[in-house]
């Protein structure tokens, strides 16, 4: 019987049965992998082991060579030399189907479904039976029940993808791999989207996983998350692995030294704050999203000299929507938004220029789509928005090289990696992409400065970076507005925590004294007043 047919018998008895006979207490084998991207030696003489039933993580800063790694593994990419093992035995693997056939899915960290289709159609998308597609419809429903059940994995078969959270996307993703016969299951960056109990909820699942005899290559920079669910990890530094250990006899600290090549500082520094006058003011500010949808219901706030106010909250509860309105993105529904004491109107296309032009400096939450335009070089994004200003020529002539001289400024104050204002900046890594649009508003010594998800996509080295600039821009007497989904990072820079829920402002704390329990509450809608009125 060939692999596929054993996949395909798989797949209808809904039994996990690997592809390939055990032969080997190693699931995955990897010797001498190279790799190279033009001049870039992406992977350098890679060797791996990963034993059989066991979470394995793979750990590293942006560009050290993960995601490379395992993309050869699932067959993406081809090595140029060295040899795969896959239950003992040598393998080539030449795509993503033959890797399928040979037991190794991957969940992506951005999900590779299609958003109008049902669940059940997504599963089954790629894997039918026959050119008749219900009988695999109703196959692939019976199979699902039975993953559900034994992986914990439940999701509405009939629903639609653009439907589900994101935890409930993921779960899909993972269904569709273990449909396929996967027995070895690479995750990469997978919380990186999820809230805290998705994340959770995921674990649960992987820890399943493990005890049904799955093996897990889990490719993540969050330290914590290597220590609370993996058995083993490796760590790799530009390009090549420099140590694998059990994951027991080893510690965050080690880890990150091992990854950074210098001991990393793995929490913020920071003294007590000082505020001075009121700087930023939102008063029952409205918000409503394209479709006409009220996000933001009627919220209060303030933020002043010298301090750091932080948003937690669930993804999707209004954040987002908050902070293109009082960046100038977005026009408001209701509500004032007061500078330093002035009240602004924001209409049209000019809000965030207007708000430039009082100070007002916004790290976008999406650095991509929303602060850098990634097919120009360095240097142009270095002036982005404030290319009209006098430093850099007067009238329609712009001086070129007063702005490449402000780029290398900004790479030099900001260790901005290459070193190299003519590259275009989809070239450089998520954690330097995220520096050139800090350095670019930073730099512009505002007196307000507005930071949605500052370290999303970040390794942990450039983490440790960008939190000691917010922190040295509060001790400036800066004005700081903080908002994260990284419930760590916005506890640990914050002096004054709001909680947001459903477009509301449901509770205030003291981040130092606040338990993650009662954020989580809080999170979920349920504040102190609720708790009291149900009694």
């Amino acid at each position: 019987m060939t692999d596929k047919s054993q996949a395909n018998e798989q797949r209808s008895s809904g039994t996990a049965v690997s592809p390939n006979a055990a032969t080997s207490q190693l699931a995955i084998e990897l010797v001498g992998i190279n790799k190279h991207f033009g001049p870039v030696h992406a992977n350098k003489d890679i060797d791996l082991k990963v034993t059989r039933g066991t979470v394995h993580g793979i750990v590293g800063e942006n560009g050290a060579g993960k995601t490379t790694l395992m993309s050869i593994l699932y067959g993406f990419y081809t090595a140029e030399s060295g040899k795969i093992f896959v239950d003992g035995k040598q393998v080539t693997i030449k795509d993503s189907s033959h890797a399928l056939e040979l037991g190794i899915g991957m969940v992506h960290q951005h999900f590779m479904l299609v958003d109008n289709f049902t669940v059940l159609e997504n599963v089954v998308l790629g894997a039918e039976d026959s050119a008749l597609l219900q009988p695999s419809l109703d196959k692939a429903r019976k199979v699902m029940a039975q993953l559900a059940r034994d992986y914990e994995l439940e999701v509405d078969p009939d629903a639609l993808i653009e439907d589900l959270s994101v935890g409930g996307q993921q779960r899909v993703e993972i269904l569709k791999a273990l449909y396929r016969g996967a027995e070895i299951l690479i995750l990469d960056e997978p919380t990186g989207v999820l809230t805290p109990s998705e994340a959770d909820h995921l674990f649960k699942v992987l820890k399943t996983l493990r005890e049904q005899g799955k093996t897990i290559l889990l490719i993540t920079h969050k330290l914590r998350e290597i220590m609370a669910i993996t058995d083993d990890v490796s760590v790799m530094r530009q390009g090549a692995m420099v140590k694998t250990l059990q994951t027991k006899n080893t510690d965050p600290a080690e880890l990150a030294e091992l990854m950074v090549g210098r001991r990393v500082l793995l929490r913020v520094d920071k003294g007590e704050s000082t505020p001075g006058d009121v700087k930023l003011e939102v008063k029952d500010l409205v918000v409503k999203d394209d479709m006409g949808i009220t996000r933001v219901k009627g919220i209060n706030f303030e933020v002043r000299a010298g301090e750091i106010v932080g948003i937690a909250g669930v993804s999707g509860n209004g954040q987002s929507d908050m902070l293109e309105a009082i960046t100038g993105m977005r026009k408001a529904d209701g509500g004032k938004l007061i500078v330093k004491g002035k009240e602004v109107v924001i209409k049209g296309d000019d809000g965030a220029a207007k708000l430039r032009d009082m100070s007002v400096a916004h790290v976008p939450e999406d650095r991509q789509e929303l602060g850098l335009v990634v097919t120009f070089e360095q240097w142009e994004n270095a002036i982005l928005g404030y290319q009209d200003d006098d430093k850099y020529g007067k009238g329609a002539f712009l001086s070129i090289p007063a702005a490449r001289a402000e780029a290398n400024r900004h790479i030099e104050k900001f260790d901005i990696r290459p070193a190299n204002n003519r590259l275009k900046v989809a070239n450089f890594s998520g954690g330097n992409q995220q520096k050139i649009v800090l350095a670019r508003e930073m730099s512009r010594n505002p007196d307000v400065l507005i930071v949605g998800q500052p370290t999303r996509g970040v390794d942990i080295g450039a983490i440790e970076f960008i939190h000691n600039q917010i922190v040295a821009m509060r001790d400036a007497g800066k004005a700081v507005l903080l908002v994260s989904v990284e419930l760590d990072e916005v506890r640990s820079l914050a002096d004054r925590l709001l909680v947001m829920f459903d477009g509301h402002i449901v509770g205030e704390v003291d981040p130092a004294t606040a338990t993650e329990a009662e954020l989580g509450l809080l999170m979920a809608g349920v504040s102190s007043e609720n708790k009291e009125s149900a009694k």
